[in-house]
């Protein structure tokens, strides 16, 4: 398999869902060479000098920084100038790009690769292999890499809205390294739809369990960051989860994802019932209001009951927070009964790092969820269907807390 072809098309599929012109995508370009070119270069003078800019461990040392340089590369794409940081040793010798170096061909399929979607350590040394012939220490590329983790560190952190109508949790699974064991450590991700209609993520938060305590940090999390009310919370049942979202959003009201109660309800009936015990299913979750929800529900009691126990066992038990959509319109409804929302959004991100296997840290899992979050949020640039009609129904809802 050839892997730099590979990455070319994937990073080809990228910038066509960002760029509508020839100059876009020049200009796209650029920016991405200039700015990664001088990030690479901090990076490698550290690792030069042996301590990171403006550290004491620089007094005394024989050698220190010495401002910069400007230097202008001309490439395909225009030309771009870039500060160069010197050494007042002089014996800073750039790798990434001589110091006699202004013009190259390869420099941007370089600087490109490590921006793509598979941005780990691991990756990046390869494709300097492939593409520069040249053996690059693992510490410079976790240096190079890691100088992304301050913009992953300020977006996590960045304030919110007041208010975000709706909220969806959901979590995706990745392979991570443990004290030298392969452990299974899950993302779990907050998306709100704002006021405007929009899509947000608003966080990304790593750990290997659900619980009451974890999911309590999360909430606080966003309240701090200056979420004030939610009106209503959708996820799958995730434990700890509703306690948590009542302690600190008492007014939120919870939906239950209709779809992941389906699949857990069915998931040990036979294929030969399956089809209709989802048809009657469909007559309570489907039925005009509550209260011919709750007739569909005794009837299917009456039919089912006996013969799978189990099945309405689970629907009673969650059935306060099944029932929240029936409060609001069919365009909410459809809005809120399903966390299909951020399920999407896990598909696109498993899309961007289905080749990355394994993860050796916490950090190399953040960074390449981060950009993937950049580049996927792109698209989210139009209100989400039937918006206007959704907010009028909202405010009047809602007015009472829309006021305070």
């Amino acid at each position: 398999m050839n892997t730099v072809n590979d990455k070319a098309k994937a990073l080809a599929t990228e910038l066509a869902a960002q760029c509508t012109t020839t100059g876009d995508i020049q200009e796209l370009l650029k920016t991405l060479f200039s700015s990664t070119i001088e990030q690479i270069l901090e990076a490698e003078i550290e690792e030069h000098l042996g301590y990171e800019k403006n550290s004491i461990q620089g007094n005394n040392s024989g050698n220190s920084r010495n401002g910069y340089g400007k230097k202008t590369i001309h490439s395909e794409y225009g030309d771009s100038e870039i500060s160069v940081p010197r050494d007042r040793g002089g014996t800073f010798e750039p790798q990434i790009i001589g110091k006699r170096q202004t013009r190259t061909d390869e420099i941007e399929e370089k600087v490109v690769a490590m921006y793509s979607k598979g941005m780990t350590t691991r990756d990046i040394e390869d494709s300097i292999r492939e593409i520069y012939g040249a053996e690059v220490s693992a510490s410079l590329i976790s240096r190079i890499t890691d100088k992304i983790l301050p913009e992953v560190n300020e977006w996590q952190n960045r304030p919110l809205s007041d208010i975000y109508p709706v909220i969806y949790f959901d979590g995706i699974v990745f392979k991570s390294r443990k004290d030298n064991k392969i452990i299974n450590k899950c993302v779990y991700t907050v998306l709100g739809i704002d006021m405007e209609g929009r899509k947000d993520i608003l966080g990304i938060w790593i750990s290997e369990n659900e619980s009451a305590s974890f999911w309590l940090s999360v909430c606080n999390d966003l309240k701090n960051r200056g979420v004030k009310d939610i009106f209503v919370a959708c996820h799958d049942n995730l434990k700890g989860l509703s306690e948590a979202v009542n302690s600190v959003f008492k007014q939120c009201s919870q939906q239950l994802c209709i779809v992941h109660q389906i699949r857990s309800s069915t998931k040990f009936v036979p294929w030969k019932d399956r089809k209709i015990i989802c048809a009657d299913l469909k007559k309570i979750y489907g039925a005009i209001n509550l209260e011919d929800a709750e007739y569909a529900k005794e009837e299917f009691r009456e039919k089912w009951d006996k013969k799978y126990p189990s099945i309405l066992k689970s629907w009673d038990a969650n059935w306060a927070e099944l029932i929240t959509f029936f409060q609001f319109s069919a365009e909410i409804r459809k809005l809120i009964y399903t966390t299909n929302a951020v399920e999407g959004f896990h598909r696109m991100l498993r899309k961007y790092t289905k080749t990355k296997t394994i993860f050796p840290t916490d950090d190399s899992v953040k960074k390449v969820v981060y950009l993937s979050v950049k580049e996927i949020s792109k698209k989210w640039t139009q209100q989400i269907r039937d918006w206007g009609l959704i907010y009028g129904q909202l405010v009047l809802h809602f007015e009472d807390r829309l006021a305070a």
